[in-house]
């Protein structure tokens, strides 16, 4: 049996899968989820105080600190930046070249 995806990439099987984009934001929100998380014991604010900061409920800013959710908005992460005397930055990088099929 041959294997299609020996000396493959794993994005370029993501892409393959039609799912690149979407594995891809996971693991974006995770690290957001992370950092924000990280600043928070680095700055020694509690939840509590971070809802306060952000003008928002604990479920609110539990559901920003869960990985898995997804649905979060620039607004927000904006938010919880603020909070921590931080502010966010976006860039844009080149994609890899796709390899021909």
């Amino acid at each position: 049996m041959k294997n299609d995806h020996i000396g493959s990439s794993f994005e370029d099987f993501l892409r393959e899968e039609g799912i690149y984009e979407e594995v891809e934001a996971g693991a974006i929100k995770k690290v957001i989820a992370c950092m924000i998380e990280q600043s928070m014991i680095e700055s020694r604010v509690s939840k509590s105080e971070m809802a306060r900061r952000m003008g928002t409920s604990r479920t609110q800013l539990d559901r920003l600190l869960d990985p898995a959710y997804q649905s979060v908005t620039l607004a927000t992460i904006a938010k919880a930046a603020s909070a921590l005397g931080k502010k966010i930055s976006i860039s844009f990088g080149d994609l890899p070249p796709m390899k021909a099929a």
